[in-house]
């Protein structure tokens, strides 16, 4: 009985994606959950980890030894030249040193070898190698052509040559064929690559010039590299526009049938000013019973685009709006996005709506979801109801007098639902959030920060109560659905943010495999007001997991809720409208087999989808940030400014200046003492003089460098405030009183650099990848409704 248990087990772990597993996930598997059998896999996983035919991780999940070291993933680059592959089903990916990726670039699916274990005690990933490139991902990139001579071209048969915008290829160089296109030089083009890198050509793709999008210095073309760059269409294609030319400008007598009307009641839309896409509109009724009707009406933008038509492929295509400095790169063309879905005032629209009875314990005790028709009574700005709720403008209130107890009504039960969402436990994070402004070439101005006031959280108020009403609403019912969901923080991440918050006094309650969002929102509260609270709240978003797109209702940890998904924005994001279509599907009783078949089969690829886009549009917004930032501060060099340290790293450290521009100080600019890096206080340590340079303190510095292209900024030190405790250098011996071959060598009094340097290279740091992988976090992106 025991030796087909063990062959049961052995051929569900080799059979599965995974490569670790829970005594629990294989009991669920094998469906041995039962008191009885589960007592029978205890002891049948014991006798086969004496045996050795599977072994407990530091995390204490199993896996089988002995197994094909040969795994298939993505490969990630990294612009160093090292990079990670990610495998489906694992958590942690695996490192590939720069002299091992076999020329692999990102994207590309690949097959590795393990070359050693991680270890997930001391953050550190397993080492491979790419030992084949099964598909190529990358086909075209975007980079700056230069001309060859004449002479040249005659003697080498090429054209030209293009250096590729991309960082993470910026250590190859494109060769262009002396045929097709012939750009002229300095022109930013697209190109289609015919060769890539090998063994005889380490440094360098072949190509030809597929599209001339334009010359370097024109106004734009900065930012439409780095959207071409990514993949990020800034054209819809003819089929799209046709289709989107058929619709009409204005609501039909047809469209209305079966629709609530509800163009008599008092409904706004409050959003930005610059805002043309419109799409959620909001009422808010005191009801005699003193609870509130809180009524979400949403553009229905499925209405218009119905499934398998051009406009539904291209919006499925895109996934999501991408916001760029100066400009907006819709999912659907502007005919429908600033025209007929979006809630412009004095205008029918149709809506999908959901409607709720909200207590003034912030609980939703019933609620109506339906297709309407509203009209809206005015396009509120978000500057307007702050005053309007502040009394701070005597026009603004003249202006809107007549509305003043609606929006009064609204701020009363924001405040109720902000009140329930702290008691339950959500996270409030910190959010400085920079507007660059630019000129009408596009080159920065100034930067100011945006501040969110009650009127943008009320609104957000009521878009996570309509979010999460909708995705409880379809969990209740068991069909399938698309959600919103944000996991629980990882162990290792949670442990560092434990140890990071010491340095402030602060301990966290609460185990960290199983904390508490409200745990942590009590940290945040506790640096309210400090100077350390931007820094702490930072760190906190950084051991948070990213947000994604999922078939499963997991919850949303951050938002401390059971249930979560994004109903409100169709306009702008392909879930909401899938979210949209479901609801609509389901309207129809009974609900057919055939339906629930249908969206269990396609759902999951659509939420992958989703995330991976919502992820690249994110990256672009980052990287356009920090080119115009980089751009903005080119003319403020050897300028000197106040900031704050916000990451330190083994190479040096970034300081934050207060219009959130970021930039380095690299550890050999630190001329003073020899600098250790100790991790676990994220802290930079002089060896010779104790000085400490830590995450959150205060420092002046003079701008050295600022390049847009690299979108680096640099930084000298000038001065740092003075911390009083000291921080001990750890001393790992050998035996012999020298250090492992893994600590820094010490810095000699003579300060023989060249010396140091090649004994260094000799010994150098063992392995490489142990601490480039615990640097694998990143800034949360943009995302106001969560």
């Amino acid at each position: 009985m025991t030796s087909s248990i063990k062959e049961t087990v052995l051929t569900f772990m080799k059979e599965s994606k995974k490569q670790t597993f829970s005594l629990e996930q294989i009991a669920e598997g094998l469906h041995l959950q039962k008191s009885k059998d589960f007592k029978l896999l205890v002891q049948t996983v014991a006798q086969m980890e004496r045996e050795g035919s599977i072994s407990f991780n530091a995390k204490g999940k199993i896996k089988v030894n002995n197994q094909d070291a040969q795994l298939e993933g993505v490969f990630r680059a990294n612009e160093r030249g090292f990079g990670f592959v990610t495998i489906e089903g694992e958590d942690d990916d695996v490192f590939i040193p720069k002299d091992f990726t076999n020329f692999a670039i990102e994207g590309d699916q690949v097959v590795i070898e393990i070359l050693k274990s991680g270890n997930p005690l001391e953050s550190q990933a397993a080492e491979g190698k790419v030992v084949e490139i099964k598909e190529r991902k990358t086909t075209q990139l975007v980079g700056i052509f230069y001309l060859y001579s004449e002479s040249d071209i005659q003697t080498s048969g090429l054209y030209g040559m293009v250096i590729p915008k991309d960082k993470k290829l910026n250590q190859y160089r494109v060769f262009i064929a002396d045929e097709g296109l012939k750009p002229e030089d300095g022109s930013v083009v697209s190109v289609e690559i015919t060769h890539y890198p090998d063994n005889e050509h380490t440094h360098s793709f072949e190509g030809l010039v597929k599209q001339i999008i334009g010359h370097k210095n024109d106004p734009g073309m900065d930012i439409l590299s780095i959207c071409l760059q990514h993949g990020i269409p800034v054209e819809f294609d003819e089929a799209t526009l046709k289709e989107a030319e058929l619709i009409p400008d204005v609501v039909e007598e047809k469209d209305l049938a079966g629709r609530v009307d509800l163009r008599d009641e008092i409904i706004v839309t409050i959003d930005g000013e610059e805002a043309k896409d419109l799409d959620d509109a909001v009422r808010v009724k005191k009801l005699d019973n003193g609870n509130y009707l809180l009524g979400v009406y949403i553009a229905d933008v499925s209405h218009y685009v119905r499934e398998t038509t051009a406009l539904d492929n291209e919006a499925s295509d895109r996934a999501t709006s991408v916001y760029l400095t100066d400009r907006v790169i819709p999912m659907l063309p502007r005919k429908l996005s600033n025209g007929i879905c979006s809630l412009n005032p004095q205008v029918d629209r149709l809506v999908m709506s959901c409607e709720m009875e909200i207590n003034p314990e912030g609980q939703v005790i019933s609620h109506d979801i339906f297709e309407g028709v509203i009209h809206s009574s005015a396009r509120m700005t978000y500057t307007a109801v702050n005053e309007i709720l502040e009394k701070s403008n005597a026009e603004t209130l003249e202006t809107y007098k007549h509305l003043i107890p609606y929006f009064e009504e609204m701020g009363e039960l924001h405040r109720i639902l902000e009140r329930m969402r702290t008691q339950r436990g959500a996270i409030s994070f910190e959010d400085r959030e920079a507007k660059i402004i630019v000129d009408d070439e596009g080159h920065p101005l100034g930067i100011e920060l945006r501040e969110r006031k009650e009127a943008e959280r009320l609104i957000e108020s009521f878009m996570l109560a309509a979010n999460e009403t909708i995705a409880k609403h379809y969990t209740n019912l068991k069909l399938p659905f698309i959600y919103r969901i944000h996991e629980h923080p990882k162990e290792e991440k949670v442990q560092r943010f434990f140890e990071f918050v010491t340095n402030f006094g602060i301990l966290v309650n609460g185990k960290k495999d199983d904390v508490s969002p409200k745990e942590l929102q009590k940290v945040l509260d506790q640096v309210a007001g400090k100077p350390e609270q931007p820094v702490v709240s930072m760190m906190l978003l950084r051991s948070m997991q990213q947000a994604r797109y999922e078939e499963n209702p997991v919850g949303h940890y951050g938002l401390a809720a059971e249930d979560y998904t994004h109903f409100t924005s169709p306009i702008r994001r392909y879930p909401d409208l899938i979210v949209h279509r479901l609801i609509k599907s389901y309207m129809s009783k009974p609900i057919s087999d055939e339906t629930k078949n249908k969206w269990e089969e396609i759902l999951p690829d659509i939420s992958d989808h989703s995330s991976k886009m919502e992820r690249r549009a994110v990256q672009a917004e980052r990287e356009t940030d920090s080119m115009k930032k980089a751009e903005f501060m080119q003319d403020k060099v050897d300028e000197e400014f106040d900031g704050i340290i916000t990451s330190i790293t083994k190479f040096g450290m970034f300081v934050e200046l207060p219009n959130t521009i970021e930039g380095l100080i690299h550890v050999s600019q630190l001329k003073n003492d020899y600098f250790h890096f100790v991790e676990n206080h994220l802290a930079l340590v002089g060896e010779r003089t104790g000085t400490i340079y830590r995450i959150g303190q205060q420092v002046k510095i003079k701008v050295t460098k600022a390049d847009p292209e690299t979108r680096e900024i640099d930084f000298e030190l000038l001065s740092a405030e003075t911390l009083p405790d000291r921080i001990e250098i750890p001393q790992k011996s050998n035996g012999r009183g020298k250090p492992r071959k893994n600590e820094p060598r010490r810095k000699s009094e003579s300060d023989n650099r060249s010396e140091r340097g090649k004994k260094a290279k000799k010994n150098k740091k063992q392995p490489f990848y142990k601490s480039v992988a615990k640097k694998k976090s990143s800034k949360g992106g943009r995302n106001k409704k969560r």
